[in-house]
């Protein structure tokens, strides 16, 4: 996937899936108040708050992170998108990030969901109040999960 520009619309394909997902479950906007798919796909792009997918593999790799999550993680667009979702935390924490995504296979989404996370440079810190829900595409077919949080602690 390339990186999200004005010249591929910012994604807008992949993250109407993830702003479609999150209606249909959560019953609420991801942002509220735009109604241009365009604009909406370049609002998430820059948003204040992070938003990060991954896909269906066995394995799952992340295919999307906003420009706040890539700061986060400090990571490059093209890492950030090889990079296999579990490295996100460290092994100790990975038991418990497993659970919690079978929690939202099963149930949809969860939010209120706290966990360490780790950078590419070893900095950990705490994401607090995330949302975790599952995408669906157009055609109601399972197209990964995605997350959304905006509280962060450094540890």
């Amino acid at each position: 996937m390339d990186f999200p520009t004005e010249k591929n619309n910012f994604l807008v394909e992949h993250v109407l899936d993830m702003r479609n997902s999150y209606r249909q479950l959560l019953l609420k906007e991801l942002i509220p108040d735009i109604h241009s798919d365009k604009q909406f796909a370049r609002q998430l792009f820059y948003a204040p708050f992070a938003v990060v997918s991954h896909d269906t593999a066995r394995d799952p790799v992340f295919n999307y992170a906003n420009l706040k999550a890539l700061d986060l993680f400090e990571l490059s667009w093209e890492d950030f998108v090889h990079l296999p979702s579990r490295l996100s935390a460290e092994p100790v924490n990975q038991a418990e990030r497993d659970r919690l995504l079978a929690e939202v296979t099963e149930k949809g989404y969860i939010d209120h969901y706290e966990g360490v996370r780790i950078s590419s440079t070893n900095k950990r810190f705490l994401i607090k109040n995330a949302v975790v829900w599952n995408l669906i595409d157009k055609n109601q077919c399972h197209k990964g999960q995605a997350a959304w949080f905006d509280q962060w602690e450094f540890l």
